[in-house]
C-alpha cells in the first residue's frame, strides 16, 4: 500500500510538470517548439493521468477490502469476547458448585465420625456432587466453544484462499 501513495505522488509530481511544460509550450514561452513535440507531451500527460487513475482505483479497492477485513475481525473479536464471557461464568458455576460439595462432604464426614448416618445429608452431598460434576461439563463445553471459535478462521477454507490471494 505504501508503494501505490508513493507511486501515485510520483505520478502526480510528473503530471505538474508535463503540465506547466504543456502551458509554457502553449503560452509560447518555451520557445520554438513545434506541434509534434506539443503533441508527444500532451500524449505523455495523458497516459500518465490514465495511470494516476488507475491507481487511484486500485488504492480505492484495497481500502474497501482493508475496511471489510477489518469488519469482520471486529465481528470475530465480539462473538470471542461472548464466548469468554460464557466460559467465566460456568466457571463461576463450578466453582460455587464445588464449594457446595466441599461443604456438603465436610457435613457428611462429620455425621459418619459422631456415628450418626443422616439420610438428608446423603442426599445433600449427592445433589452437590451432581450439580458440580453438570457445572463442570457446562464449563468444558463452554471452553471447547471459546476454543472452535478462536480456531474457526485458523481451519476454515477460506483462509487457505485468503492467504494466497494475499500472496499473490
Amino acid at each position: 500500500m505504501a508503494k501505490i501513495v508513493e507511486l501515485q505522488s510520483r505520478i502526480t509530481a510528473a503530471l505538474d510538470q508535463l503540465s506547466s511544460g504543456v502551458d509554457e509550450l502553449i503560452e509560447g514561452k518555451a520557445g520554438a517548439a513545434d506541434a509534434g513535440e506539443l503533441a508527444a507531451l500532451q500524449a505523455q500527460l495523458d497516459e500518465e493521468k490514465t495511470v494516476s487513475a488507475q491507481l487511484e482505483e486500485r488504492l480505492k479497492a484495497v481500502k474497501e477490502k482493508q475496511a471489510a477485513e477489518l469488519a469482520a475481525a471486529q465481528s470475530q473479536m465480539q462473538d470471542t469476547r461472548a464466548k469468554v464471557d460464557a466460559l467465566d461464568l460456568e466457571l463461576q458455576r463450578l466453582r460455587k458448585a464445588n464449594s457446595a460439595l466441599r461443604e456438603a462432604n465436610a457435613a457428611l464426614r462429620e455425621a459418619n465420625e459422631a456415628g450418626v448416618g443422616d439420610a438428608h445429608l446423603i442426599n445433600k452431598a449427592m445433589v452437590a456432587e451432581l450439580e458440580a460434576l453438570r457445572a463442570a461439563r457446562s464449563a468444558d463445553v463452554a471452553e471447547a466453544s471459546a476454543i472452535l471459535t478462536a480456531l474457526a478462521p485458523v481451519l476454515s477454507p477460506d483462509a487457505d484462499q485468503q492467504e494466497e490471494a494475499a500472496d499473490a
